[in-house]
């Protein structure tokens, strides 16, 4: 089971149905409707920190759950599940040079994680204005992927399968959405169908989790 923290935003839905289509069993939970020792007690196959409209330290149990569980349990952050990741783990997050809502720009990335055997650069849509700050990224995390002119688009532990990305996978903005999710069940040692939802079929192996050989600054 997937457990989906609802970070108060209608994309929530988007990205179950998503997971569902990937024939996932999801639980949908507010943010300020559970607590850890709930959540130890699911027992989740993964974690999905869901997009909203707030920052992370208004989002509810998002920042102790990622400090309490992001050694034990996979997680995936989209949006500001993405922001929440950085911050919980050491990092800032800043304004965004300009809002980005219901815009879609060029996604550059490195290959790696949820990008595997993805084109680069693809299309995505980004609804935020806030972003995660490059100098502020700890050690423990590395970029995966920018967008045109440095934002970071995608993050990922070093070690473990921990992983966000700022833009919208399961919005219709975004290309490839479908195939970004099942390598983040691969990730999570979970098993996505060999057939995508729109008939793609996928034959990925699944990521090994290796020590990423470029800095923060890196360009894609």
């Amino acid at each position: 089971m997937l457990l989906i923290i609802d970070n108060y935003d209608s994309f929530v839905h988007n990205l179950a149905r998503h997971f569902e289509r990937l024939r996932q069993r999801t639980l949908v939970v507010r943010n300020d409707a559970i607590d850890v020792a709930a959540v130890r007690r699911l027992a989740p196959a993964a974690i999905i920190l869901s997009p909203g409209p707030c920052a992370p330290d208004q989002a509810g149990i998002g920042l102790q759950l990622v400090r309490a569980l992001h050694r034990e349990i996979p997680m995936l952050g989209v949006c500001l599940g993405h922001q929440t990741i950085a911050q919980a783990l050491g990092g800032r997050i800043v304004r965004a040079t300009e809002p980005m809502h219901g815009r879609d720009s060029l996604v550059r990335h490195d290959g790696e994680c949820v990008f595997r055997g993805l084109p680069s650069p693809f299309r995505a849509g980004r609804y935020h204005s806030l972003v995660v700050d490059p100098a502020s990224l700890p050690e423990c995390l590395h970029v995966t992927a920018q967008a045109d002119g440095g934002a970071i688009m995608g993050i990922a532990h070093r070690a473990l399968p921990i992983v966000g990305v700022q833009f919208h996978p399961e919005s219709i903005l975004t290309e490839h959405g479908y195939e970004l999710l099942a390598n983040f069940l691969r990730l999570a040692r979970l098993a996505p169908p060999a057939e995508s939802p729109r008939g793609e079929r996928r034959d990925i192996e699944p990521a090994a989790w290796t020590a990423p050989q470029h800095s923060h600054a890196l360009t894609f």
